[in-house]
């Protein structure tokens, strides 16, 4: 059944039942992806999932039921299993829907077609081939991946909303494992747009040329240095520790936010934006999961916190407006928050200029162990690192397996000057996050 039959039998089963407030929240994907190992395909599917999951509000309760099957039974199950799940809640928190007839940015963007399997394929091992021509270095474990994903999310409710998303996102992924008889390194390196279209001899020449200068490299001295971080590492460091601006882990004690919104908790030099419409992120959306319009936002500016990212009932607990950052991993997900594509601001200089203002120092590359190295609570961090020594400005011995350490919240403070270059890695998803190359003073490197 498609799902437009299938609402109308729940909300006809909702009125019969004389609910009053209730919401039919619908996602759906489906896509495919081949993966060349070596000179074949080693990998290749196509798959579609999603379902419904419906909410409704029975004597201030708020109950749940969701499915992965759209038929006349369960459009009536879903119903009966909500207000069943809704009378047994203890929980007195106060629960909300959104309402209809709010203003939404458009979306400026059309959706592509995904590739027929066959060209996907075929593509992959094009592409696959010119990551081994790139260089002999190249070796066993180089993989080329392609993939193209669709997806549509929708929402109604019975007070007047009624939202409809789709999005397609295609993309190539190359990894070059190289080898220089001794040491083995990798970088994997993703584009989106036209798999035809993409310029696969850049991707596999910028994979390529990372992974080679990733071989060798003795341990950064061990000290305290002023760090310059690239864009993709501070990228990753920003998406591990997203989660203090969250006003719902604030309100748990998971964040050391709660109630500094107006304070300076950075560096006069840093401004965070979250942009749910940044043209580097093909999923741009303009509701949230509860159906709230979305907006981009500073959420520092100039190191002043300006705001959280909430959803309704984290918005209500602190007596703000959400700011339409409500989200749900899948249909069948509880409603979280989440940032769209939160990014540092780009600043004024160059990144060479940024290195000669660390003067002596050390350059991070890439950073490994974020999840199993970080803190989010406490933000603090101890990560392993792989980059350059920083010598009279200028980028000289290529160093790795060293551990930088710090707290984020200190690092946040601490960032003396933020380049021009800003970068979004690829997403994959509807969050991404992003950064230009920043210096930070005074972080412990631990090496040799």
């Amino acid at each position: 059944m498609e799902y437009l039959a299938f609402k109308d039998l729940v909300i006809a089963k909702a009125q019969e039942m004389g609910l009053a407030e209730y919401e039919i929240y619908y996602q759906s994907n489906s896509g495919i992806m081949a993966n060349a190992f070596g000179h074949e395909i080693d990998q290749f599917s196509a798959n579609s999932d999603g379902g419904v999951c419906f909410r409704c509000i029975v004597k201030g309760k708020m109950g749940y039921a969701s499915t992965e099957e759209l038929s006349p039974e369960q459009a009536a199950s879903i119903v009966e299993k909500a207000m069943d799940n809704a009378s047994v809640l203890e929980a007195e928190e106060p629960v909300f829907l959104v309402s209809g007839g709010q203003a939404y940015t458009p979306i400026q963007r059309e959706n592509p077609s995904i590739p027929l399997a066959q060209d996907l394929v075929q593509r992959v091992l094009q592409v696959q081939g010119m990551l081994y021509a790139t260089d002999p270095a190249v070796t066993e474990g180089s993989i080329t991946r392609g993939i193209g994903l669709q997806g549509r999310i929708a929402i109604c409710n019975s007070k007047g909303l009624d939202l409809d998303r789709e999005y397609t996102t295609n993309a190539i992924m190359v990894g070059a494992v190289v080898t220089d008889g001794t040491d083995k390194a990798n970088d994997y390196q993703l584009e989106i747009g036209d798999i035809a279209q993409i310029d696969a001899q850049a991707l596999t020449r910028k994979a390529t040329g990372i992974a080679l200068s990733k071989l060798g490299g003795e341990p950064a001295p061990t000290g305290v240095y002023p760090v310059v971080f690239d864009p993709e590492a501070m990228s990753d460091l920003l998406d591990t520790f997203s989660g203090i601006f969250d006003g719902e882990a604030a309100q748990k004690g998971l964040s050391k936010l709660k109630g500094q919104e107006g304070n300076t908790i950075a560096s006069d030099v840093v401004t965070v934006i979250d942009d749910p419409f940044h043209p580097e992120n093909p999923m741009s959306m303009s509701f949230d999961a509860e159906g709230s319009p979305t907006y981009r936002k500073n959420v520092v500016e100039k190191g002043v916190l300006k705001t959280l990212l909430h959803n309704l009932q984290s918005a209500n607990m602190a007596g703000v407006a959400t700011t339409g950052n409500a989200y749900k991993g899948k249909y069948d997900s509880p409603v979280g928050i989440n940032p769209f594509t939160m990014h540092i601001a780009p600043g004024e200089w160059t990144e060479e200029q940024l290195l000669e203002k660390a003067g002596n120092g050390v350059y991070i590359r890439s950073l490994s162990g974020l999840h199993a190295g970080a803190n989010a609570i406490t933000g603090d961090f101890s990560l392993q690192s792989e980059g350059y020594m920083i010598e009279n400005g200028q980028k000289t011995t290529h160093v790795n397996g060293f551990t930088v350490a710090g707290n984020f919240y200190d690092l946040l403070k601490n960032i003396t000057a933020v380049a021009n270059n800003l970068t979004i890695p690829s997403p994959t998803g509807i969050t991404t996050y992003g950064s230009p190359s920043v210096l930070v003073e005074n972080l412990s490197v631990a090496g040799k």
